[in-house]
């Protein structure tokens, strides 16, 4: 033997180069390794390690090796505690019959001895122990001063991993972080006979050693291969690899179905030396440090020195297959609550494998938890010897180590398996693509397991539409497409309804529903039910008009809404004797059950002629065994009548309390479309992540189902209207009819929506954030949702708005529906409205639906159609109690600027006159030519004012930062009154969706971003400035070729111009136009362009949507809107040069 290992050279001389220093026994080492690695110098490399090895075979002389060599070669045994040999740990159900048929009878004589003084599994270890494949019993390692040596800690994360069954390793993909010398990774390997064991270390002579380690077990003394029971070697099982944590896994795409680690968990009480490159050439102390202490990591848990394992837990979650199981050794210094949560709120299960006390390694220096502790409440837990049982303190332990004591820790080996591994998967994926913040406010531990079930789900598929796309598309007024269908589809599946899409109305609360519906159709009288009266206005309540008081008589236009139980029978007799238009009314419990009650009720109302809405929200189950309702039993064999709709509020989930969304069904077309066009009026549209949120509970619902395996329902028509019905208000049907509202686009069309105020521009990354973390976080304090000094310092910094301790604030899902609040307050007033022309259209078009007082206030096209001191003088003059709309300080939608001593100007006028003056500042905050503006000052001028002015003058601010921060499906408004009475005026009117905690916590976060100077915010903000400005450059460039007449823009998301090449000329199409493929119009059209027909012309010859004159107030020039994705916004400019090719000359 010792001739075949003379090409390795002599051991002398390999032991004077290793006696020179530590790097140089490393050097020869690392030689030593390259014959190894090398198939022909392989087997005479392994007999000279063997040689090497006897040459210090006492342990006396293998100690005094690693003094004077620089190098230990040793045995480790794997042995349990009867001596026997661990591999061979069986269970008597392991055990087949046809193994004992084999043994001769006589030969297990000597084993009926042991039977009776030992355990029957034990004894039936000793037997089997003679019969199958024998593992070994010890490995061979060597270790250098540089790398970890073993010790109590990883021999005890070991134990922890023999706590398993043998099959949970067995056949399995295996990663070991922080492998050291590697003897775990090779003895997991040879008890377990995994498929693979990847032994990552980020110390590159820690893999060095792993790998010569991996040749003195895998080789024999001769240099032969040891093959197991699989004729494998462990070179077929082990590889290691240089690699901090998962990244050699994580670029080579390899998937692991196991992951143990036993890694540092202290921070290193220099930091700088953690900022050092890692490489085989570093020193000796910095590559050994590597194994006991780690740096910061950027993770809530570097507090508690567990920031490294962090890391390691959410690396292992991208390349760990969905049922793998990740085990870690961790020390109990931060306590066993903080070492279990670090798992838990990551959504794993948790499970403590084992549990001991190890003395305090004297290398490792602990002063580092002592300062957390004197920065932190925390106190870290040591115990004084192995036999204490009461807690000491890091502070307290460092003194008693340092006098002498031996302290001890706690010593864990915890195994974790993902909860909902597909879900959680997708999560962190878009959390490490820049978003790590997020992760430590991330909580997915939950003591219910039904709110993880439906959390999971919704915070998986928020981060993909978040990671996938870079703004949030148009979505119709109507409700998301998506969303709409997923309620379609669960009536269809589940209640066997076969309904559809455009049957379906989506409304922000069911209050809002309700209301809507009243105003649409304005009855008289109207039967509502007593549990769904509570957020209607006040004074439909009580303008029941009674003889023989002095009361006053209530108006025409006031709805007059009489308060009814929801027992049918009470109903109905209600119903026959007061014979309202319009009926809103809920089911009692028992008699949902079955449909006879519904199909009373339809015929009652159709007799009577009234409008039914039907509430289903008490009996409406998402589940996958709803119970039984007797109204989608009967919608299941027969169309719901054109007089009848359902109504239904989604409010019952596990996870965010008061997140509320509403629908409403209606099969009759014209119902569907004004429905549709009410929550485009009144409330903009409704919270995007709130239909996000319940469109994932109707998903996970039908996810499973196998698509159209029921025949459509054969359904009976429903009888005809006996009389006559209520139709839609006179205010609603001009409004309905002329209002250029969104246009709705067909299925699989591809329209270009320049007619909606929206963002389509990308969402900064810190708003993404801000909107995972918003639903992420659990046990959120009120202190976190209180918007309203975030509200305060924002409005104080960009416009200089008064506040005191009068000032109220009011939120919303969006300004529209404040504005249309405060517009009913100037009707109960008397108020007349006063809007200059170049308002926003949907502004105007709501006051007029809501039959207000409304004058037109003439601007002044030479200063940008802005009104002016002179204007506003003659108008007040004649107007009664005047309430004046004003968009500023950038003009919705010219995109003017109003300075400081314009708005001061004609505050001085309404002062004077007394008028109410309402700025809306949703539309501002994204001026990009400000040169010579100067911003805004209003406390200024209004502390001038405050002396002269009438007592019912004051100023509210309306805002939004839907614009301002970009933030596409984040929508939120806020509202500030300074008059009490005012204020007191508009809580009559209670039926306001106000934002749900989420938003505010995410509006909150952002509005604190903005004051940080500079910021990742800001500085995207002022990009996206820069983006709309040359927007407006090149659509102005482009307009002006085409013959239009472009108004100078300053600001904001929208500019108007005037066609005046276009007008007079003829327009012809014939069959459809395609636009990219898809078809926006069938039928033959010819027209003449002029003021009127313009908006429709382009969108039938392009299918680009904008405004025309009628929207924007400003004859002859259409409204654009220019903040589109940039492929849309190129086809946008393409559309307008082809419409202006496709017109000819009269």
């Amino acid at each position: 033997m010792a001739e075949k290992g003379r090409s390795c050279g002599s051991i002398d001389e390999f032991l004077k180069q290793c006696e020179l220093s530590g790097d140089s026994a490393y050097s020869a080492f690392k030689s030593l390794l390259e014959k190894l690695d090398d198939p022909i110098t392989r087997a005479d490399a392994r007999i000279f390690l063997a040689n090497l090895q006897k040459r210090f075979h006492s342990q006396e002389a293998s100690d005094q090796c690693l003094q004077t060599f620089h190098f230990h070669i040793h045995d480790i045994l794997l042995q349990d505690y009867q001596g026997l040999s661990l591999s061979l740990s069986l269970t008597l159900t392991q055990i087949s019959h046809s193994c004992l048929n084999f043994i001769r009878f006589e030969f297990l004589f000597p084993y009926i001895y042991l039977s009776l003084r030992f355990p029957v599994t034990d004894y039936l270890r000793l037997i089997l122990g003679q019969f199958c494949y024998q593992r070994r019993k010890k490995l061979t390692m060597m270790v250098i001063p540089s790398i970890f040596i073993p010790e109590d800690w990883s021999f005890t994360f070991y134990e922890g991993l023999n706590r398993h069954p043998d099959s949970i390793f067995r056949d399995k993909t295996v990663a070991e972080l922080g492998c050291g010398n590697g003897w775990i990774s090779i003895a997991l390997a040879e008890k377990w006979s995994p498929s693979k064991v990847y032994g990552l270390d980020i110390n590159p002579r820690a893999v060095k050693v792993s790998r010569i380690n991996l040749y003195l077990n895998a080789l024999d003394e001769n240099g032969q291969p040891i093959y197991d029971g699989e004729k494998k070697t462990l070179l077929d099982r082990v590889e290691f690899h240089e690699s901090d944590l998962l990244a050699y896994c994580r670029d080579h795409g390899i998937e692991l179905e196991r992951i143990v680690g036993c890694i540092p968990q202290i921070l290193n009480p220099n930091p700088d030396a953690m900022s050092k490159m890692i490489t085989e050439n570093a020193s000796e102390e910095f590559l050994h440090s590597l194994s006991n202490y780690c740096a910061l990591q950027g993770f809530v848990e570097d507090q508690f020195g567990l920031g490294l394992i962090a890391r390691a837990v959410e690396e292992g979650i991208s390349v760990i297959k969905p049922m793998g199981i990740m085990i870690f050794n961790m020390g109990g210094r931060p306590g066993q609550v903080v070492c279990k949560r670090l798992f838990e709120r990551r959504g794993f299960h948790v499970t403590k494998l084992w549990q001991t006390k190890i003395i305090q390694a004297a290398d490792t220096d602990i002063s580092a938890l002592v300062e957390i502790e004197n920065n932190s409440h925390h106190c870290f837990e040591f115990f004084m010897g192995l036999v204490g049982d009461q807690p000491i303190c890091a502070r307290t332990a460092w003194a008693y180590g340092k006098a002498g004591g031996r302290i001890s820790h706690a010593l864990s080996v915890y195994s974790c398996q993902l909860r909902q591994p597909n879900q959680i998967k997708i999560i962190f994926d878009f959390l490490k693509n820049g978003f790590q913040e997020i992760s430590n406010s991330l909580d997915l531990s939950f003591d219910d397991d039904s709110v993880a079930e439906e959390k999971i789900p919704f915070l998986a598929y928020l981060a993909s539409v978040l990671k996938e796309n870079s703004f949030f598309p148009y979505e119709p007024p109507a409700g998301s497409t998506r969303f709409r269908k997923l309620i379609a589809g669960f009536l269809k599946t589940y209640h066997h309804v076969p309904l559809t899409a455009d049957n379906v109305v989506v409304f922000p609360s069911r209050a809002v529903a309700i209301e809507n519906a009243l105003r649409l159709f304005s009855p008289h009288l109207a039967i509502v039910d007593e549990h769904l009266t509570r957020h209607l206005p006040r004074q439909w309540l009580t303008s029941l008009a009674i003889e023989g008081t002095t009361a006053e008589k209530p108006s025409d236009d006031v709805l007059t809404i009489i308060e009814a139980p929801c027992q049918s029978d009470l109903m109905i007799e209600l119903i026959k004797k007061l014979k309202p238009q319009v009926v809103v009314t809920g089911m009692a419990h028992f008699e949902a059950v079955t449909s006879s009650a519904f199909e009373h009720l339809l015929d009652t109302t159709r007799e009577i002629g009234s409008r039914l809405f039907l509430d289903i929200s008490d009996h409406f189950e998402l589940s996958s065994l709803p119970g039984s309702n007797g109204v989608l039993k009967y919608l299941a064999g027969c169309t719901l009548p054109s007089h009848a709709a359902i109504m239904c509020g989604l409010v019952k989930n596990q996870v965010y309390s008061d997140l509320e969304v509403a629908f409403v069904i209606s099969e009759e077309e014209a119902i569907f479309k004004a429905l549709s066009k009410t929550v485009e009026l009144l409330e903009g549209n409704t919270a995007l992540f709130s239909q996000y949120y319940y469109g994932c509970l109707f998903h996970e619902l039908l996810a499973f189902q196998l698509a159209d395996r029921h025949p459509p329902a054969q359904r009976e028509y429903a009888k005809e209207k006996s009389v006559e019905m209520i139709g839609f208000s006179s205010s609603a049907i001009s409004v309905l009819n002329n209002a250029e509202l969104s246009i709705n686009e067909a299925e699989n069309s591809s329209l270009i929506h320049m007619d909606v105020d929206q963002s389509f521009l990308p969402i900064p990354p810190p708003i993404k954030a801000a909107i995972f973390e918003s639903f992420a976080r659990q046990n959120m304090i009120e202190s976190e949702t209180d918007v309203k000094s975030s509200i305060g310092q924002f409005i104080k910094r960009n416009y200089g708005f008064p506040i005191d301790s009068c000032t109220e604030f009011m939120y919303a899902d969006s300004p529209l529906a404040l504005f249309n609040k405060l517009v009913l307050c100037c009707i109960q007033e008397g108020g007349t409205l006063c809007f200059p022309a170049g308002s926003n259209g949907n502004y105007v078009s709501a006051a007029k639906f809501m039959k207000a007082n409304i004058e037109n206030v003439h601007t002044d096209p030479k200063v940008g159609f802005k009104v002016t001191e002179k204007i506003l003088t003659s108008l007040l003059g004649t107007v009664n109690k005047p309430w004046l709309y004003l968009s500023g300080p950038t003009i919705n939608p010219t995109g003017f600027l109003y300075s400081n001593e314009e708005i001061r100007d004609i505050l001085s006028v309404c002062a004077k006159f007394g008028a109410r003056v309402v700025i809306d500042t949703s539309f501002s905050g994204l001026e990009f030519d400000t040169e010579g503006w100067g911003g805004w000052n209003l406390e200024d001028s209004l502390s001038k004012l405050n002396c002269s002015c009438s007592p019912s003058f004051c100023v509210s601010l309306l805002g939004g930062l839907s614009l301002k921060m970009l933030t596409g499906g984040l929508t939120f408004g806020f509202l500030v009154l300074n008059q009490p009475l005012l204020i007191d005026a508009f809580y009559t009117f209670p039926g306001l969706n106000k934002p749900h905690s989420t938003v505010k916590y995410a509006i909150k976060k952002l509005l604190d971003l903005t004051e940080q100077r500079p910021g990742n915010l800001l500085d995207s903000l002022a990009e996206q400035k820069r983006v709309l400005q040359k927007r407006y450059n090149r659509l102005k460039e482009t307009l002006q070729s085409c013959g239009w007449d472009v108004l100078q823009c300053y600001g904001g998301v929208s500019m108007v111009a005037k066609p005046s090449a276009c007008l007079g000329k003829i327009l012809k199409l014939k069959g459809s136009s395609k636009d990219g493929g898809a078809a926006t119009n069938v039928d033959t059209y010819e027209a003449k362009i002029d003021n009127s027909n313009i908006r429709e012309a382009i969108f039938r010859a392009t299918g680009l949507c904008i405004n025309s004159g009628s929207w924007t107030g400003l004859p002859g020039y259409c409204r654009f809107t220019i903040a589109l994705e940039d492929g849309e916004f190129e086809r946008a400019l393409d559309c307008i040069v082809r419409f202006q090719q496709s017109v000819v000359s009269d």
